[in-house]
Protein backbone atom coordinates (compact mmCIF):
# COMPACT_ATOMS: atom_id res chain seq x y z
CA UNK A 1 0.00 0.00 0.00
CA UNK A 2 2.87 2.39 0.72
CA UNK A 3 4.24 1.68 -2.75
CA UNK A 4 0.94 2.72 -4.32
CA UNK A 5 0.88 5.84 -2.16
CA UNK A 6 4.40 6.72 -3.30
CA UNK A 7 3.32 6.41 -6.94
CA UNK A 8 0.27 8.60 -6.37
CA UNK A 9 2.44 11.12 -4.51
CA UNK A 10 4.91 11.32 -7.37
CA UNK A 11 2.10 11.67 -9.91
CA UNK A 12 0.47 14.38 -7.78
CA UNK A 13 3.79 16.21 -7.51
CA UNK A 14 4.35 16.01 -11.27
CA UNK A 15 0.85 17.29 -11.98
CA UNK A 16 1.42 20.18 -9.56
CA UNK A 17 4.61 21.15 -11.37
CA UNK A 18 2.93 20.89 -14.78
CA UNK A 19 0.12 23.09 -13.48
CA UNK A 20 2.50 25.71 -12.10
CA UNK A 21 5.21 25.69 -14.75
CA UNK A 22 3.31 24.94 -17.96
CA UNK A 23 -0.46 25.36 -17.65
CA UNK A 24 -0.51 28.63 -15.72
CA UNK A 25 1.99 30.40 -18.02
CA UNK A 26 -0.09 29.19 -20.98
CA UNK A 27 -3.17 30.72 -19.38
CA UNK A 28 -1.71 34.05 -18.33
CA UNK A 29 0.89 34.73 -21.02
CA UNK A 30 -0.66 33.05 -24.05
CA UNK A 31 -4.38 33.38 -23.26
CA UNK A 32 -4.95 29.61 -23.26
CA UNK A 33 -7.09 28.92 -20.16
CA UNK A 34 -8.04 25.41 -21.29
CA UNK A 35 -4.61 24.16 -20.19
CA UNK A 36 -5.33 25.07 -16.58
CA UNK A 37 -8.76 23.52 -16.77
CA UNK A 38 -7.48 20.15 -17.97
CA UNK A 39 -4.34 19.99 -15.84
CA UNK A 40 -6.20 21.45 -12.87
CA UNK A 41 -8.80 18.67 -12.98
CA UNK A 42 -6.09 16.03 -13.22
CA UNK A 43 -4.14 17.57 -10.36
CA UNK A 44 -7.25 17.98 -8.22
CA UNK A 45 -8.23 14.35 -8.74
CA UNK A 46 -4.73 13.16 -7.86
CA UNK A 47 -4.71 15.40 -4.79
CA UNK A 48 -7.97 13.87 -3.54
CA UNK A 49 -6.63 10.33 -4.10
CA UNK A 50 -3.41 11.34 -2.30
CA UNK A 51 -5.29 12.65 0.76
CA UNK A 52 -7.62 9.64 0.95
CA UNK A 53 -4.68 7.23 0.70
CA UNK A 54 -2.80 9.24 3.33
CA UNK A 55 -5.77 8.91 5.70
CA UNK A 56 -6.02 5.16 5.06
CA UNK A 57 -2.30 4.69 5.67
CA UNK A 58 -2.49 6.82 8.81
CA UNK A 59 -5.10 4.47 10.24
CA UNK A 60 -3.40 1.28 9.03
CA UNK A 61 0.16 2.05 10.17
CA UNK A 62 -0.61 4.47 13.03
CA UNK A 63 1.98 6.95 11.90
CA UNK A 64 2.76 9.81 14.28
CA UNK A 65 0.58 12.87 13.74
CA UNK A 66 3.65 14.96 12.87
CA UNK A 67 4.50 12.63 9.97
CA UNK A 68 0.88 12.66 8.81
CA UNK A 69 0.78 16.47 8.94
CA UNK A 70 4.14 16.70 7.15
CA UNK A 71 2.92 14.39 4.39
CA UNK A 72 -0.18 16.53 3.94
CA UNK A 73 1.80 19.76 3.88
CA UNK A 74 4.24 18.21 1.39
CA UNK A 75 1.38 17.95 -1.09
CA UNK A 76 0.84 21.71 -0.88
CA UNK A 77 4.47 22.66 -1.56
CA UNK A 78 6.06 22.35 -5.00
CA UNK A 79 8.56 19.45 -4.91
CA UNK A 80 7.26 18.48 -1.46
CA UNK A 81 6.06 15.04 -2.49
CA UNK A 82 9.44 14.29 -4.06
CA UNK A 83 11.20 15.05 -0.77
CA UNK A 84 8.60 13.00 1.10
CA UNK A 85 9.24 10.03 -1.20
CA UNK A 86 12.65 9.50 0.45
CA UNK A 87 11.00 9.02 3.83
CA UNK A 88 8.26 6.86 2.38
CA UNK A 89 10.91 4.52 0.98
CA UNK A 90 12.20 4.05 4.53
CA UNK A 91 8.66 3.47 5.86
CA UNK A 92 8.03 0.96 3.07
CA UNK A 93 11.22 -0.95 3.89
CA UNK A 94 10.34 -0.99 7.60
CA UNK A 95 6.81 -2.24 6.88
CA UNK A 96 8.09 -5.16 4.79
Amino acid sequence: MISSFRKVGLAEGCSFLVLLLIAMPLKYFFNFPEAVKVVGWAHGSLFIVYVVMLLVLQVKYRWPFLFFASAFIASLIPLGTFVLDKYLKEKEAAAS
